[in-house]
Formats: C-alpha cells, sequence, structure tokens
C-alpha cells in the first residue's frame, strides 16, 4: 500500500481545528458528500437520499470523451435501536463516449452501478452522550465556550457490507457477477460553531483481484439554521482505478425532515478527467414514538442519572447547534 496515501489522510485530520458543539433534532444525511456520518437515522426511522448529476469524463490516453449522467442513491433505516442502521447505497453512471484515435472514429454508450451495495453500520462509541448526561459547567464560561482537549475524541462506527457488481461492468473490475466484502471505520467530531469532520476508512473489495483502499474526510459548517456548506477529499488506491477526487457544495434544510443540496466534483488526474455538477434531495420517514436512551452504567452495572436524565425523545446526537441570539441549528453534515 502507497505510504504517502494514507500518510494525506492523517496530515489532514491533524490539521483540523477543533471546538465544541451541541445537538438538534434533524435530518442526518449524508449528503451531498460522499463519506457516511458517524451517528445511525435513528430507531425505526426510514430514510431517503438521492442525487442526480451531470458531467464530463475525458480520457487523454485513450482518447474519449463522454457526457455522463449519474444517478445516486442511498435507503437507510434505523433497525432495532439508535446505534444500528441498514442502509443500501448506491451510484449509477450512464456515458455517451465518442473517441477518435487519429484513424478511426465512433460513438458507444456505457451504462452500469459504479456502486450497489448492502450493509450495516453500528455506533461504538459515543462521547456525547456522558457530556449530555453531566450538562454545562455551571462554574465556567470558558469550559463551555473554548476548544477542551476532549473534543478531539470522535465518535465512532464501524461498518460492514457487500459489493454488488453486475457483468460487464466497465466502472469496476470484474466482467462477472460478484459479491465482496466493503468495511469502513467511521469517525466524527461534532465542533464549536458550527463545524463537524467527517473520517472514513474504507477496505474494498479485497477478496477480489483488484482490492481498493480509500479514505474520505469532510468538513463540513452551518452558517444558519437552514444553509450549511461542505468541501471533501476522497483517495482511491486500487490497481484498476487511482485517483484523487474534490467536492464541494451546499445544503438547505427546509424542515425537520427534508434538505436539498448541489455540489460539484473535480478530480486531480487526465485519465480520465471527471468533472461534474449535482443537484438531490433527502426525506426521512420519523416513526419513531420514544427513543431507546442511551443508558451510562456504573461499576455495579447500574444505571446512572437514569431517572434525571431521560428523556421522551433523545436529541440528535448528529446534528449542531449554534448559540445564536437564542437561536439554534441544525445539521450534522451533508
Amino acid at each position: 500500500m502507497n505510504t504517502r496515501f494514507w500518510l494525506i489522510a492523517c496530515l489532514f485530520i491533524a490539521s483540523t481545528q477543533a471546538v465544541l458543539s451541541q445537538y438538534t433534532e434533524t435530518i442526518n444525511s449524508n449528503r451531498p458528500g460522499n463519506s457516511q456520518g458517524a451517528f445511525a437515522v435513528g430507531r425505526n426511522v426510514l430514510q431517503l437520499e438521492l442525487g442526480l448529476g451531470l458531467g464530463q469524463e475525458n480520457h487523454d490516453l485513450l482518447n474519449t470523451e463522454a457526457s455522463a449522467f449519474s444517478l445516486d442513491y442511498a435507503v437507510r433505516y434505523g433497525l432495532f435501536m439508535e446505534r444500528l442502521e441498514i442502509n443500501a447505497i448506491g451510484a449509477y453512471q450512464r456515458n455517451e463516449v465518442t473517441f477518435d484515435d487519429g484513424f478511426v472514429t465512433g460513438e458507444f454508450t456505457q451504462a452500469n452501478f459504479r456502486l450497489n451495495s448492502l450493509g450495516a453500520k453500528y455506533l461504538l462509541y459515543d462521547p456525547y452522550r456522558k457530556r449530555e448526561l453531566e450538562g454545562p459547567n455551571l462554574y465556567s464560561w470558558k469550559a463551555n465556550n473554548t476548544f477542551q482537549w476532549r473534543d478531539l475524541i470522535p465518535a465512532i462506527s464501524v461498518y460492514a457490507g457487500a459489493n454488488f457488481d453486475f457483468e460487464d461492468n466497465p466502472f469496476t473490475p470484474e466482467d462477472e457477477l460478484t459479491i465482496s466484502p466493503r468495511i469502513a471505520i467511521i469517525t466524527q467530531n461534532n465542533f464549536l460553531g458550527g463545524w463537524v469532520f467527517v473520517t472514513n476508512i474504507i477496505v474494498d473489495r479485497v477478496t477480489t483481484e483488484f482490492p481498493s483502499y480509500s479514505y474520505l474526510l469532510t468538513l463540513t459548517h452551518a452558517f444558519s439554521e437552514k444553509f450549511s456548506a461542505f468541501v471533501e477529499n476522497e483517495g482511491i488506491k486500487s490497481d484498476f482505478y487511482a485517483d484523487q477526487l474534490f467536492r464541494g457544495g451546499a445544503a438547505y434544510l427546509f424542515n425537520n425532515d427534508f434538505q436539498l443540496d448541489a455540489s460539484v466534483l473535480l478530480n486531480w488526474k487526465d485519465t480520465p478527467t471527471r468533472t461534474f455538477f449535482k443537484i438531490g434531495a433527502s426525506y426521512r420517514f420519523d416513526m419513531h414514538g420514544q427513543d431507546e436512551y442511551l443508558e451510562e452504567k456504573g461499576p455495579d452495572g447500574e444505571a446512572i442519572n437514569k431517572k434525571d436524565n431521560k428523556k421522551k425523545r433523545r436529541k440528535r446526537r448528529d446534528d449542531v447547534e449554534i448559540e445564536d441570539d437564542g437561536g439554534s441549528i441544525l445539521r450534522n453534515r451533508p
């Protein structure tokens, strides 16, 4: 594995500034970025995320130009508990390709799934749970409103799933129908001032001849109760396809359950160059009447402060609250 590839990810994480945050009960969408946040959608919550894109892919060595259409989707459901989510995530693309090698010119069509996966995500560690139970420091404004070293400790989730690659697929290395594992470690830091930083480390298709290793780094900022923006870097290392992708965009929250977004994608190389503009939407069907209470237990196994801290509905831990003249906000990240 390329050492420089992983060094880029480590340096990016180390350079991020940390501050403190709180949470609100709004839709927890992964859009318009490509990474997964650490938190699940919530028990008995069904969430749909859909994106449409138009773009261009030009390959200098093959002398091809492709006009591309893409369809991204995610279906997410909170199963059994607040920490667990099952999901189906996919990306379909259709390219209208023209080529000219100096001797022959022509056109052809490529169409298939870049990604088609089914899996589950589980929240292993939530550093914000204990802070929420403890409440604010009544004796120190500084402790509640400035950086603390503990803010560097992220929420951590694991994801395990399977890729379903169809036959005759120009976007994947296998020519036949193939099922292969997809594993990810996900971290999320919620910082003061509406900043959220998410990392994904992904190991993909390791049982095939062309395993893939990638990272995603997503930084989001909420500017108001409704509007947020993000930047994202994705690095991919594989013998089949390697690249550096850069995304940026914004999201608008219409209400607690509905969000619209727009984004752009650029890449680093010219084999091929990739440029996309995408729009999307996320909608949540919130069907849980009372959230599971995530108890803090002592050495004897008894719940700590259960009576004092149990709430009718647990606040979403994947959203950010900004103090702005008494107002509060909004989102965790696109």
